[in-house]
């Protein structure tokens, strides 16, 4: 990655991190310490963490529908803002039904797909999965400490600090964003309804399996630590305030070995191939949780294996759809991915309690094992994405960059997409090379005042 690639993916990745960081500090604390709230009852908690999931789900599509006609940066910053809005309102109230209130004020600051899509348009196609790699580490990481740090704050803070450290959180994400480049998108006049806009996308066959995929990933993934916790105190013997300690290690370790194959996947174009081998390793981490997992070196060496797959997916998953989805609806396509996310989230959780209340033993672990198979299968009908390139220009001085430059670009053959960081004078552009003939390359060549060659 160039440097402006490597600044943007640190401060949008931070964005999702300080976003997660200051919603998972609540969830190890508040169903203990949410009891003194006024009304409070057991269902009215649950709500209370489960809202803020429903409420991105219901907003990401909407809100990324705008994205694909609106600049994208003022949305992020509405969303951040919405998002530490709901944190101070959490805060200020004695009353169940206000932290409920305030969750879901905080929910619909769904921006999680357009930071995606702003990441997707400031980074280069063979760059991209580096970036959603990282994106995905940033989550993970702050998933750790935040279960590690959130008890500790709360014994010095209290319920009321925790939601304040939230919406200090979303206050600093737009900070965070002034680091990243402001690009210039040849937004198209769409004379079409936002209804047509949406079935452009939901009719691609792929696109539709990619969105089940992640909300299949993520009903196993939260499906799973609704049971590991459990499992970790009866079988290994760690009390919770040393869960950290096996999470991290692993969580690192499994990042680690997940990077040769995400970069197999892009370099020598072997994507589907990849995102087989890990659904496979996924359906095999439950087959060492179920057949071993009742010793303490069995549970760690699935979890192994469970946190290496889920790193290749959660990297491999954002890059395909990027590849898939129409260059003037990327927003809209991971809008709907985002909703199948949470939907994935809220659902696993939701089979979590059933499994741990209705199942004894390592037998949920077979019927996870089972769900993982429905990937396997889903993985197999994917077609290879189509793989493009990306080029690179630093645009000179003399040439002015208006609209008029931007649509010359977009109308050379083979030329699919263009993102102009203007501030920069630098050019991405997604190009398919097949079509780049001659003539095509010496009107680039005019274009942007460089050589054009392969």
């Amino acid at each position: 990655m160039n440097a402006s690639e490597r600044r943007a993916t640190f401060a949008l990745a931070s964005i999702f991190a300080l976003r997660m960081l200051g919603l998972f500090m609540i969830i190890p604390v508040f169903s203990i310490a949410g009891q003194h709230y006024r009304g409070a009852t057991p269902a009215l908690l649950g709500l209370a963490i489960g809202i803020y999931g429903l409420f991105q789900a219901l907003f990401q599509i909407p809100v990324s529908l705008l994205a694909d006609r609106f600049s994208r940066k003022p949305l992020i910053v509405f969303g951040l803002l919405l998002f530490a809005l709901g944190g101070a309102i959490a805060a200020l109230s004695d009353s169940i039904t206000g932290v409920i209130i305030g969750r879901a004020v905080a929910g619909s600051g769904a921006v999680s797909a357009v930071v995606m899509a702003l990441l997707a348009d400031v980074t280069r196609e063979e760059q991209r999965t580096k970036a959603m790699a990282t994106m995905g580490m940033s989550i993970a990481l702050s998933f750790i400490v935040a279960f590690t740090l959130g008890p500790w704050l709360h014994a010095h803070v209290g319920m009321s600090g925790l939601f304040w450290v939230t919406s200090g959180a979303g206050l600093l994400a737009i900070v965070s964003l002034l680091l990243v480049p402001t690009p210039r998108r040849l937004l198209p006049q769409r004379t079409e309804s936002y209804r047509h806009q949406l079935q452009q996308v939901i009719r691609l066959g792929d696109m539709n399996r990619l969105h089940s995929a992640i909300f299949l990933l993520h009903l196993l993934m939260t499906a799973a630590f609704v049971l590991i916790p459990i499992q970790l105190v009866n079988i290994a013997h760690l009390p919770p305030s040393e869960h950290a300690a096996v999470y991290l290690p692993l969580m690192l370790l499994g990042f680690v070995l997940a990077i040769p194959g995400i970069i197999i996947a892009e370099a020598r174009r072997q994507m589907r191939g990849i995102f087989i081998l890990a659904m496979l390793m996924l359906s095999g981490s439950y087959g060492v949780l179920l057949f071993t997992g009742n010793s303490a070196l069995g549970l760690l060496v699935g979890l192994g294996f469970f946190f290496c797959a889920f790193n290749v997916l959660e990297a491999l998953l954002p890059s395909w759809l990027v590849k898939l989805a129409p260059v003037a609806s990327k927003a809209t396509a991971m809008g709907i991915n985002s909703t199948a996310q949470f939907l994935g989230a809220f659902f696993g959780g939701v089979l979590g309690g059933q499994l741990l209340s209705h199942t004894t033993g390592l037998s949920p672990w077979a019927i996870l094992g089972g769900l993982s198979l429905v990937g396997i299968i889903l993985a197999m009908r994917l077609s290879p994405p189509p793989y493009l390139s990306s080029l690179a220009f630093h645009i000179p001085e003399r040439l002015p960059l208006t609209s008029d430059w931007l649509q010359r670009v977009m109308r050379v053959r083979g030329v699919e997409d263009v993102v102009l960081l203007e501030k920069e004078r630098v050019a991405y552009l997604k190009v398919d090379k097949k079509q780049l003939d001659n003539a095509s390359r010496q009107e680039l060549s005019s274009l942007t005042g460089q050589t054009v060659e392969f």
